[in-house]
């Protein structure tokens, strides 16, 4: 009974917020999932964050930062040496696990390294990677029991250019032992409907490995 209620208030959740659902991809699920997924060892900054010309990070283009901070670098995004101690207390510069190797022709889209995973049961997670200063296409992931529902948000820096691009084929592959541990393993390779004439279709591939956050 609680896993129909949150399956249902998720189903919900995904047609008010993209209007509809795209088409449910089965999910292929093996013991062990193989293939490299040695990107996991390396590392990033979080999102608008980036290392500059004197060796330390600092902000990225695209407004991410503490608007404060803004004030205290220079033309060339240098951090003034007195106002380094105040920056650094504003700004997050851990480093962050990689959990996502993909790729896309989808507009706006120039690589992402992170994806988070919300866990709300056993059989029920929401997937989204994160955007940076250039890219603005977000693939997002409901899985719900042995299916998943695959979008692409575009939130554009152009007047009236956002839209969803819903899945209408494809695969996901998932790790089912690392599942059981509270880990998402996967890879995947979607197509999505292209609401640009002069563009055929849309595809997202990649692969993933991200710890589920729990409530």
């Amino acid at each position: 009974m609680k896993f129909c209620f949150v399956a249902i208030t998720l189903l919900l959740f995904s047609y008010t917020t993209w209007g509809q659902i795209s088409q449910p991809i089965a999910i292929k699920w093996v013991d062990t999932l193989t293939g490299d997924y040695s990107f996991t060892k390396r590392w990033t900054y979080p999102p608008g964050i980036e290392m500059k010309s004197d060796g330390r990070a600092g902000c990225a283009d695209g407004g991410f930062c503490p608007q404060r901070c803004y004030a205290m670098q220079d033309s060339n995004g240098i951090v003034y040496k007195d106002s380094a101690q105040v920056f650094y207390s504003l700004l997050d510069t851990n480093h962050l696990n990689i959990t996502l190797q993909c790729e896309s022709s989808c507009n706006e889209w120039m690589g992402s390294e992170l994806m988070e995973v919300e866990y709300f049961s056993n059989t029920s997670v929401f997937c989204h990677t994160l955007n940076g200063p250039s890219t603005h296409s977000s693939l997002q992931m409901l899985i719900v029991e042995n299916n998943c529902n695959a979008f692409i948000d575009l939130n554009s820096i152009k007047p009236k250019s956002s839209m969803v691009y819903n899945c209408n084929s494809g695969f996901i592959t998932i790790d089912k032992t690392l599942w059981d541990k509270g880990i998402l393993k996967a890879e995947f390779n979607f197509n999505f409907d292209a609401k640009d004439k002069n563009q055929k279709s849309i595809t997202l591939k990649g692969k993933t490995y991200v710890k589920m956050k729990t409530p």
